[in-house]
C-alpha cells in the first residue's frame, strides 16, 4: 500500500462485533472498512429469520447492557416506540416509557419495543418461576420432601463448601445439590453435551458470577420496591425482567447497521468468505477472498479485525511459522451448535395460568427452559412474546421456536428436516403443551458453532491468544473471534475497544481481551 492512501482495515463477519467494528471505524477514524462475511445474511446468530412472514430469533436476544454507551448505541440506531404495541393494546398491559430516544408514531416501523422478560422453567410437567421464586407455587410443584431436601443441600454446601474445579462444584456452592440437580444438571448437559462434572468452573464464572441461592432470594425480597423501565443497573443481569427489543426481531437492528455502514462510504461484501491471512513482520498485509463463484482475490489492508472462529484463523495464517502446539490446540478448540424448529400454532394446549394478562388466555412466556430428562429439547421461545409483530397473524396463530443443542456431524445435526420436525412435534405432545393436530406448518434452522466450549483444548487457549497478539495489526473480536461465550453486548463492546486501539495507535490488546472477565453483567442462560 503506498504512502499516503487511505488506510484499509479488514473486517470478517458481519455480526454484532463485525457491524460494530466497521461502523465504529467511520464513526471514530479515517480508516476506511470493507467488512467479508460468508453466508448471504447480516447478523450472524443475531440474525433474524424469515419464514412466509413469520419471525424466527435465533438464540433469543435480549436487548440489555449495563453499558450505556451501548445502550445509547442501539437507541441510535433504532428509538424507543412509546406508542402501545399491538398486545399492549390488546392486553392493557403497557410498561413505563423510558430513554431519551423515545418515538412515538406507530406507523414507524424502526423503533424498540419495550418488552417484559417472563422466562420459566418446564419441569414435572410443571411450570416454575425463572429465577425460582419464593412463594406457596414453587413449594407445591416441589412437594415438602424436594422442598426439605433443597434446603437442607443447600445448608451443607455452605458447611462445606467444595473447591471450585468444575462446573458441578460451582453450581453446588451456590445452590446445594438437590437444586443443583433439579434445575441445572439435565439443562447444562443438554447444552453442553457434558455433565458439569466435565467442565471447567470458568464458564459458570463468566457467565452466573452473581447468581446464587441468597441472590434469588434478594431479587424476590427486593422486586416490589424496584423501578421498572430497562434501567436496571443494580441487578444481576440474569435477573433483568424489562429489555428493548427492534419490532421485527434483532435482524432488523443489524440490517439498518450494515445500510448505514454502505452509505457512510463502508464496503460490506456478502458470500465473500477470507480463506487466507497474509503476514508479513507480523504484521498482516493482505487477506484472500474467495467470492460466491470460488474467485479469489487479495486485498490489502493496515488492519485486520477478524470475529472468525480461532480454529479457521489460525488455519488461514500464511507467511508466518505457527508452532504446531498453536495449530493443535485451535483446531481443538470445541463448539456447540444449534438447530431451531419454527412451529406455527393454531393453539397451544396449557393456558396461561400466571397474573399475567395475556391475548386470548395464551402462556406469557419469552423463554421456556425444559429441563424434563425425557425429550431432547432444551428451550422454547414464543415468539408472539418477544414482539407480536414477528407472527404474521398474531391474533389467530402462534410461532414458537424449538431450540435443540447439538455438535455439527452428530446424529441431530445429520437428521432429515421432515424426521427432526416430527420428532419435535412429538416431544411438544408428550409433555401436554400442544394436542397433535395443532402445527400448521413448520421450518428449521441449522446454527453452527454457536456456542463456543469450554472444554477439550480450551485450557490452552491463552498460548493462541498470546500467539495472535504478536501480530501487531490484528484484533480477535466477539464471540468466536475470542471463542468466548459473550453476550451480544460484550460481543459490541470488544470491537469498540479494538477500534479505539486503533484511533490510539495502542499496540497492547488487553483491554480488549479483558471484556466481560469482571463479572458485572452476565447472563446464567
Amino acid at each position: 500500500m503506498r504512502e499516503g492512501e487511505k488506510k484499509i482495515a479488514v473486517v470478517v463477519g458481519a455480526g454484532p462485533a463485525g457491524l460494530t467494528a466497521a461502523s465504529e471505524l467511520i464513526d471514530r477514524t479515517d480508516v476506511h472498512p470493507i467488512l467479508f462475511e460468508a453466508t448471504s445474511e447480516v447478523g450472524g446468530i443475531s440474525r433474524t429469520v424469515e419464514y412466509k412472514g413469520n419471525r424466527m430469533d435465533i438464540g433469543g436476544h435480549r436487548f440489555f447492557s449495563k453499558s450505556d454507551r451501548i445502550m445509547q448505541w442501539w437507541l441510535d440506531v433504532m428509538p424507543v416506540q412509546t406508542a402501545p404495541s399491538l398486545d399492549e393494546i390488546l392486553t392493557g398491559n403497557r410498561p413505563n416509557a423510558s430513554g431519551s430516544a423515545a418515538h412515538n408514531p406507530e406507523c414507524d416501523d424502526r423503533v424498540m419495543l419495550q418488552r417484559r422478560r417472563v422466562s420459566r422453567i418446564f419441569f414435572l410437567r410443571k411450570f416454575f418461576d425463572y429465577p425460582i421464586s419464593v412463594k406457596y407455587s414453587t413449594f407445591a410443584n416441589l412437594g415438602l420432601w424436594r422442598t426439605i431436601k433443597s434446603g437442607a443441600g443447600y445448608l451443607a454446601a455452605q458447611l462445606f463448601r467444595r473447591k471450585e474445579n468444575t462446573l458441578e462444584d460451582f453450581y453446588i456452592n451456590r445452590f446445594g445439590s438437590t437444586l443443583y440437580r433439579l434445575f441445572f444438571e439435565d439443562y447444562t448437559r443438554k447444552v453442553w453435551g457434558k455433565h458439569p462434572s466435565q467442565l471447567g468452573a470458568e464458564w459458570g464464572s463468566q457467565r452466573v458470577k452473581g447468581l446464587s441461592a441468597v441472590g434469588l432470594l434478594k431479587n424476590a425480597l427486593l422486586r416490589p420496591f424496584r423501578k421498572s423501565g430497562v434501567a436496571q443497573k443494580d441487578v444481576e443481569t440474569s435477573l433483568i425482567e424489562n429489555f428493548i427489543y427492534p419490532k421485527y426481531g434483532p435482524g432488523q437492528l443489524w440490517t439498518l447497521v450494515a445500510d448505514r455502514i454502505v452509505r457512510s462510504g463502508g464496503n460490506i461484501f456478502m458470500q465473500h468468505k477470507v480463506v487466507a491471512i497474509n503476514v508479513e513482520d507480523s504484521r498482516v498485509v493482505s487477506v484472500d477472498v474467495s467470492d460466491a463463484q470460488g474467485n479469489v482475490k487479495k486485498v490489502a489492508c493496515n488492519y485486520l479485525l477478524s470475529t472468525m472462529p480461532l480454529k479457521e484463523l489460525v488455519a488461514a495464517l500464511r507467511g508466518i511459522d505457527v508452532p504446531q502446539e498453536i495449530r493443535e490446540t485451535a483446531q481443538g478448540l470445541p463448539y456447540r451448535d444449534f438447530i431451531t424448529v419454527g412451529l406455527l400454532l393454531d393453539s397451544m394446549k396449557i393456558k396461561n395460568e400466571t397474573k399475567l394478562r395475556t391475548y386470548a388466555g395464551r402462556l406469557p412466556d419469552t423463554w421456556i427452559y425444559v429441563q424434563e430428562r425425557d425429550v431432547k429439547v432444551g428451550r422454547i421461545q414464543i415468539f408472539n412474546n418477544w414482539s407480536p409483530y414477528m407472527v404474521a397473524d398474531y391474533k389467530n396463530r402462534m410461532f414458537i421456536g424449538l431450540e435443540y443443542f447439538c455438535s455439527e456431524g452428530d446424529s441431530l445435526w445429520q437428521m432429515d428436516s421432515k424426521d427432526f420436525v416430527a420428532m419435535a412435534t412429538d416431544e411438544l405432545v408428550s409433555m401436554g403443551l400442544i394436542e397433535r393436530g395443532a402445527v400448521l406448518d413448520s421450518t428449521m434452522v441449522r446454527m453452527p458453532k454457536a456456542y463456543p466450549a469450554y472444554y477439550g483444548t480450551y485450557g490452552n487457549l491463552h498460548k493462541v491468544r498470546s500467539f495472535l497478539d504478536g501480530i501487531e495489526n490484528l484484533y480477535c473480536i466477539g464471540r468466536n473471534g475470542q471463542h468466548r461465550y459473550n453476550n451480544m453486548d460484550h460481543s459490541m463492546m470488544t470491537a469498540m475497544v479494538a477500534v479505539e486501539n486503533i484511533a490510539g495507535g495502542v499496540s497492547d490488546k488487553d483491554a480488549v481481551w479483558n471484556v466481560n472477565t469482571d463479572g458485572s453483567y452476565h447472563e446464567s442462560r
